[in-house]
């Protein structure tokens, strides 16, 4: 199957596919004698498997991770569900921090008085919390 197939097939745009190649998250396709890449089923497999793994929020590493499990017939299926709740964990925590922002969201703009003045409260605000008052957000740890 060429790239413009298998994009098809797995809802990948062919960039991504040839970056997954480039950054070796998947072996490289062969290349027929006009040098076009042809996929076999195996790797179009795999690719569906990184789609539906993304689409579940694992990153590019944790793809890996995952993949080379599936790949490994030795594998041991507790080492995939770790993987699974780890993941699980982290997105709890950002479910978190998201409710937090939209929490002070919320609260600034309950602040302004939305008229047609310049003096704008949340303005005023932001630059009070960076100068005076920093109170540590979410996006402000570790940095």
């Amino acid at each position: 199957m060429n790239i413009g197939t298998v994009s098809k097939l797995t809802g990948l745009n062919a960039k991504t596919i040839r970056y997954y190649e480039k950054i070796e998250l998947i072996s490289p396709a062969s290349r027929s004698d006009n040098g076009y890449r042809q996929y076999s089923e195996k790797g179009l497999e795999q690719l569906r498997f990184i789609q539906r793994a993304r689409k579940t929020g694992f990153n590019i590493e944790e793809c890996r991770q995952l993949l080379a499990l599936f790949n490994n017939s030795k594998r041991h299926s507790h080492h995939v569900k770790e993987l699974v709740l780890e993941k699980a964990d982290l997105v709890e925590k950002q479910i978190e921090e998201l409710k937090l922002m939209h929490r002070c969201l919320i609260d600034l703009a309950s602040q302004c008085r939305s008229d047609e003045e310049p003096h704008c409260a949340i303005l005023d605000h932001l630059v009070d919390q960076g100068v005076n008052n920093h109170q540590e957000t979410p996006h402000d740890e570790g940095t």
